[in-house]
């Protein structure tokens, strides 16, 4: 089951072991002798171009720039490649899943927290069509280009990916198989029979109190609020004067 987070600890040196850039292949070799023929299995080492990739990705993705072209994943079998490599490199990955709109300081609190779960912190992105779907026709205020490159600049966040409409809230769940999966108990969707049900590919599921004050949609009506109230101080003052200047007439 969910259960709360535990303080922040200081993430514990890694040891990164070092991906084989070669990969042995068996190949049969024929030894011609007196009247009979000896097939024998020697390892030849050919290079493995995709290790080198992925070797080259990680390197990226830890290093302290913001490299969007590296942490920004938005295709998932390249995303399995790069979870699985960290895991055998010894990293303990988090995930965790959200809209981010109008990023604040408690989405910040939040990823930093998070991100002390473990070593590396996978962020799933709401798409402008999922945000749609799951919060009203006048959401995302931000479009994920931007809530993405947002997300990218924070220094707790490690690599970012999109979910999309027509993805179930445990697809990426169910792909990365996080070390630990970190959830926020304002979120309405994440029902306790489904921390059951994806406890399975889950080491833990973290849930975590809301770290501000003021929630992204509180933000948003407040806004609205005080644009309907200036927009009707402007009409009353532009309904006054135009009264008056009907009277001097």
């Amino acid at each position: 089951m969910a259960k709360q987070a535990k303080p922040s600890k200081k993430v514990p040196e890694k040891i990164a072991k070092k991906i084989p850039a070669k990969a042995p292949v068996k190949v049969p070799v024929q030894i011609l002798g007196q009247n009979e023929s000896i097939a024998v299995a020697v390892e030849v080492a050919v290079p493995n171009a995709a290790s080198s990739v992925v070797k080259s990705s990680v390197k990226n993705i830890l290093s302290i720039g913001t490299n969007m072209d590296h942490r920004f994943i938005p295709d998932y079998k390249e995303l399995d490649k790069i979870v699985r490599t960290f895991k055998q490199m010894g990293y303990r990955v988090v995930l965790t899943q959200g809209v981010y709109d109008l990023i604040h300081e408690g989405h910040a609190a939040y990823l930093e927290t998070a991100k002390a779960q473990g070593d590396v912190l996978i962020v799933g992105v709401d798409s402008d069509e999922l945000t749609r779907k799951r919060k009203g026709p006048d959401r995302p205020i931000v479009p994920q280009t931007e809530r993405l490159k947002m997300l990218v600049h924070l220094r707790h966040v490690d690599i970012v990916t999109l979910r999309h409409v027509n993805h179930d809230l445990g697809t990426l769940i169910r792909l990365v198989r996080p070390d630990v999966l970190v959830v926020s108990k304002s979120t309405t969707d994440f029902t306790y029979d489904m921390a059951a049900e994806y406890e399975q590919f889950c080491g833990s599921i973290v849930s975590l109190p809301p770290q501000s004050t003021t929630s992204t949609s509180a933000r948003i009506r407040n806004l609205t609020i005080e644009s309907v109230e200036k927009l009707a101080q402007q009409v009353t003052e532009l309904t006054a004067s135009f009264l008056s200047n009907i009277r001097k007439k």
